[in-house]
C-alpha cells in the first residue's frame, strides 16, 4: 500500500447526503469508537478540575479578587460559542467527527505550550489568553464527542452512553484537584508556578499523541443523512421542521446554559466556600475536599446510569435537579461542615443533568443533529457568566451568601425538565427513542477497512462479486 493510497483511507472528509448506516450500530460495533471518545471526556473533565484549581492557586500567587479570578472560567467558557457554533461547527457539517476531533486536540495542544511562557512570566492575562485557546479546542471536542456519543449505537441507551462517558469527565475532575493540592499548593509560590508549567507541558503532549491516534484510527462517520433515517424509524419526525423552529432545541439549550453556569460558580468557588465557612481548613485540605465533592460528582453518574437502566432517563433529570436546588439552598445559610455537606450532596445530584440535557435536547433532530448539537455546547458559555456574577457578590459579602446566584439558575434550567416530563410535544420524541429497535438487531455488516463506512460499501462487494462469479 502507498502513501497515497494510505492517505486516501485516511480522508477526513465525510458525505452528510450518504446513509452509511452509522446510526444502525449495534453495541458491539459501537464499542472502540465509543471507548476512544470516551478519552476525550476524561481530558477536558481534568481541564476544568484543574481549571477550579487554578482559580484559587492565583488568587494566592498573583494577589487578585476573587471576581478577578473569574477570568480563567470567563475565558474557558467563553471560548465554547464561538467553536460549537464557528469554526468546529463548520468542520463538523463540512468534515465529520474524526476531523472536528483532530482540530479540538491540536488547539488544545498550542493553548498547554502558549500557556508555559504566560506562566514564567506570571502574566495572568498570557494565561486567560492561553486558556481561551485551550476553551476552543475543548470546545470543538465537545461539539463533536457530545452528539457522536449520543448517536454512536442504539438509540435506546443513548442517555446511558453518554452518561457513562461523561463519568470519565467526572473521574478527569476528581483526578486534577488531588494533584493541584500536591502540587500547587504544597510549595512556595515560586515552585507551584513551576509545576503548572510542567502539567501544561505533558498535557501538550499527550494530546499531540492522542490526535495522531484519532487520524490513524478507523471510526464510522454518522451523517445527516443516517440521522434523518433514524428519527424516521423512531417516529420523532421534529425534523421536517426548519432548524429555527426546532423550539425544543434551544429550550434545551437554554437550560445548558443555566444548569452549566451553576455548576461551574459552585465548583470554581468550592475552596473559596470551604476556607471562609471552616477556619481551621487550609487551601490543600479544601483542593483536597473539593476532589471529593468531584468523587461525589462522579460516582453520581455511575449511580444515575444504574437508575436510567430501570426508570425513564427524563424522570431521573427531574428528580435530580429538584435535588440541587433542595441542597444548594441550605448552603447559602448553614457554615461549617454542614454547608459544605450541602454542596456535597449538591454535586452527587449535578451529576447526570448535562449529558441527559445533550441527549435529550438531540432527540428527533434528525438531519439537523451537527446544528444543533453546537447549540447544546455553546449554552456551556453559560460557566462563563456565572462565575463572575458569583464572585461579585462573595466579594460584597461571603462566598456561602453567593451560593444564592447558581441557586437562581438551577431554578431556571428546571424549566426544560418539567417541560420534557409533562408537555407532549417534549415528551413523545423523547419516549419515542426510549422504545425503539434501531441497533438491537442487525442490519449490516460493520465497518468497511477502507473508507471507514458501515455497510454500503460491504453491500456492493458482494454484488460485485456476484456479477463477476
Amino acid at each position: 500500500m502507498g502513501f497515497k493510497e494510505f492517505l486516501q483511507r485516511r480522508s477526513l472528509k465525510a458525505r452528510d447526503d450518504r446513509r452509511t448506516r452509522a446510526a444502525e450500530l449495534t453495541l458491539r460495533e459501537s464499542l472502540y469508537p465509543i471507548c476512544l471518545v470516551t478519552v476525550l471526556f476524561f481530558l477536558w473533565g481534568f481541564s476544568y478540575g484543574l481549571l477550579d484549581t487554578l482559580n484559587k492557586h492565583f488568587q494566592n500567587t498573583l494577589d487578585i479578587t476573587k471576581s478577578r479570578s473569574s477570568g480563567l472560567q470567563a475565558a474557558y467558557f467563553g471560548a465554547y460559542p464561538l467553536a460549537s457554533l464557528g469554526h468546529a461547527n463548520w468542520i463538523l457539517r463540512h468534515y465529520g467527527y474524526r476531523a472536528t476531533f483532530i482540530w479540538g486536540l491540536c488547539l488544545y495542544g498550542i493553548g498547554a505550550l502558549v500557556a508555559i511562557p504566560c506562566i514564567l512570566a506570571r502574566s495572568f492575562a498570557g494565561f486567560c489568553m492561553a486558556i481561551f485557546i485551550i476553551g476552543n479546542g475543548l470546545g470543538s471536542l465537545e461539539t463533536a464527542a457530545n452528539p457522536y456519543i449520543t448517536v454512536c449505537g442504539p438509540p435506546r441507551y443513548s442517555e446511558i452512553r453518554i452518561n457513562i462517558s461523561q463519568a470519565f469527565n467526572g473521574i478527569g475532575t476528581v483526578v486534577a484537584p488531588v494533584l493541584g493540592s500536591y502540587v500547587f499548593f504544597a510549595f512556595d509560590d515560586s515552585k507551584a508556578l513551576q509545576n503548572v508549567q510542567w502539567v501544561y507541558l505533558a498535557i501538550a503532549v499527550f494530546v499531540f499523541v492522542l490526535a495522531v491516534i484519532f487520524f490513524l484510527s478507523v471510526i464510522p462517520e454518522i451523517t445527516d443523512a443516517d440521522m434523518a433515517f433514524q428519527a424516521t424509524e423512531t417516529h420523532a419526525n421534529a425534523d421536517d421542521k426548519p432548524f429555527w423552529k426546532q423550539y425544543r432545541l434551544f429550550h434545551a439549550a437554554f437550560a445548558q446554559f443555566c444548569y452549566t453556569g451553576a455548576q461551574i460558580a459552585i465548583a470554581s468557588y468550592f475552596i473559596n466556600y470551604v476556607r471562609d465557612t471552616q477556619p481551621l481548613a487550609d487551601d490543600a485540605l479544601a483542593s483536597q475536599l473539593l476532589a471529593g465533592a468531584q468523587g461525589g460528582f462522579a460516582a453520581g453518574r455511575f449511580i444515575g446510569v444504574f437508575i436510567m437502566r430501570y426508570v425513564r432517563p427524563r424522570w431521573v433529570f427531574l428528580v435530580f435537579l429538584t435535588m440541587c436546588i433542595v441542597f444548594i439552598a441550605p448552603s447559602i445559610t448553614q457554615r461549617g461542615w454542614t454547608g459544605m455537606s450541602m454542596l456535597y450532596v449538591t454535586l452527587f445530584f449535578e451529576s447526570i443533568c448535562f449529558p441527559t440535557i445533550v441527549a435529550l435536547g438531540m432527540r428527533g433532530l434528525g438531519r439537523h443533529t451537527k446544528r444543533g448539537s453546537g447549540w447544546l455546547v455553546a449554552g456551556v458559555m453559560g460557566g462563563a457568566c456565572v462565575p463572575p456574577l458569583t464572585g461579585v457578590a462573595a466579594d460584597s459579602r461571603q462566598t456561602a451568601f453567593a451560593m444564592v446566584v447558581p441557586l437562581c439558575f438551577f431554578v431556571a434550567s428546571l424549566s426544560y425538565a418539567i417541560a420534557v416530563n409533562f408537555v407532549p410535544a417534549y415528551r413523545d420524541p423523547a419516549d419515542a427513542f426510549s422504545t425503539t429497535e434501531v441497533g438491537l438487531r442487525g442490519h449490516h455488516t460493520g465497518v468497511d477497512e477502507e473508507t471507514g463506512d458501515i455497510g454500503t460499501l460491504s453491500e456492493e462487494k458482494a454484488v460485485h462479486a456476484e456479477i463477476e462469479s
